[in-house]
C-alpha cells in the first residue's frame, strides 16, 4: 500500500514495518484513516457528465433564406461538462454518431444534412441530463470549389 502518513513529522508509507514502531497506535490509525480516505475518494462515482451547449457553424456556406444546405458540410459541435464520457449526435432524433470528447471540453463532428426541411440537432451523452438542441432550416445546397451556395 503506497499510502503515506501525512499527519506524522516525516512522511512513512503505511506498509513500511517501521511506520507502526516509529509513531506507535496514533501513527497506526493516522495511517489506517489516510487509506480509508483515499479509497474513499477513489471509489467515489463520477459526476454525471452533460452536454452543456449545441451549435453548428455555416462553414463557408451561404444562402438567401438559409446558410444550411444539403450535400454541404457543417461543424456540429458540443460543449461539455467534462471530457471523457463519449457524446452521442442527434439529428431529428435519430443517431448520427457516437465520438469521444476532443479535448477541452468539446466534440466535434461533421453533420452533411441529406434532405430539406427542419433538423433539430441534439448532442447527449450517458446519464447526463436533457439534451440541449439547436434548429435549423435546411435548403438545397449547390457547391462552389469549397463551399456551398444554398438556394
Amino acid at each position: 500500500m503506497a499510502t503515506q502518513l501525512l499527519f506524522g513529522l516525516r512522511r512513512e508509507r503505511c506498509d513500511d514495518i517501521s511506520a507502526p514502531a516509529r509513531f506507535g497506535r496514533a501513527g497506526a490509525v493516522l495511517c489506517a484513516l489516510a487509506a480509508a480516505s483515499a479509497a474513499a475518494v477513489l471509489s467515489a462515482p463520477p459526476a454525471a457528465a452533460t452536454v452543456i451547449q449545441v451549435s453548428v457553424t455555416p462553414d463557408l456556406n451561404a444562402g438567401i433564406r438559409t446558410n444550411y444546405g444539403t450535400g454541404c458540410s457543417y461543424t456540429l459541435m458540443a460543449r461539455l461538462s467534462e471530457a471523457v464520457t463519449p457524446v452521442t449526435f442527434y439529428d431529428n432524433d435519430i443517431p448520427i454518431v457516437t465520438v469521444p470528447p476532443a479535448g477541452g471540453g468539446l466534440a466535434l463532428i461533421d453533420w452533411v444534412p441529406a434532405y430539406e426541411g427542419d433538423h433539430t440537432l441534439q448532442a447527449a451523452q450517458p446519464g447526463g441530463g436533457p439534451a440541449p438542441s439547436v434548429q435549423v432550416f435546411v435548403g438545397r445546397g449547390a457547391h462552389i470549389g469549397y463551399a456551398c451556395w444554398v438556394i
